[in-house]
């Protein structure tokens, strides 16, 4: 009755040794020689020249779980879709149940703002305490274009767009 059990075991053995071996190694071979510029974040090459600003909005987290939901729909819709025949009432029911699954979480991301982005988002809602004291009024004034709102990430030192010639 174990034998047949073994296979598993050995399965289960093996990945273990292998974590357990993978940070050992890790531990052992990599380098201890931090420096400044290995301790910096990398992002597309440019050189970071001050700290950021602010940390990325809930709101581009929920956008990322939009496209990761029906990603997981699509997983799911193509194998349905070969197989259709197979599958019978079963496979149909169980798309429509999860399919239903999707479109609820995808209604709850809306309702949560997930595609409200900018100062338009902020103008339908209920003033807030920061709001009476005028600390967004400049995210909502009629004053405000791309070229003033859009953060120019490394351009120090370079010449603006506006001034080259043609």
């Amino acid at each position: 009755m174990l034998g047949q059990y073994l296979p598993l075991f050995a399965l289960f053995l093996l990945a273990a040794l292998f974590a357990a071996g993978s940070f050992v190694a890790s531990g052992l071979l990599a380098p201890r020689s931090p420096t400044v510029p290995k301790q910096d974040p990398y992002e597309c090459g440019i050189v970071p020249s001050r700290e950021t600003p602010e940390r990325f909005p809930v709101r581009f987290f929920l956008v990322a779980m939009i496209f990761i939901i029906f990603d997981v729909e699509i997983v799911l819709f193509y194998p349905y879709a070969v197989a259709r025949g197979g599958l019978g009432l079963f496979g149909l029911v169980v798309l429509l149940v999860f399919s239903f699954a999707v479109f609820e979480s995808f209604v709850y991301l809306i309702g949560a703002g997930a595609l409200e982005w900018g100062p338009a988002s902020k103008a339908g809602r209920s003033p807030q305490p920061s709001d009476a004291e005028g600390v967004d009024d400049e995210m909502v004034s009629a004053g405000r274009t791309a070229r003033t709102t859009v953060r120019r990430v490394g351009l120090e030192g370079r010449v603006p767009a506006s001034s080259e010639v043609s």
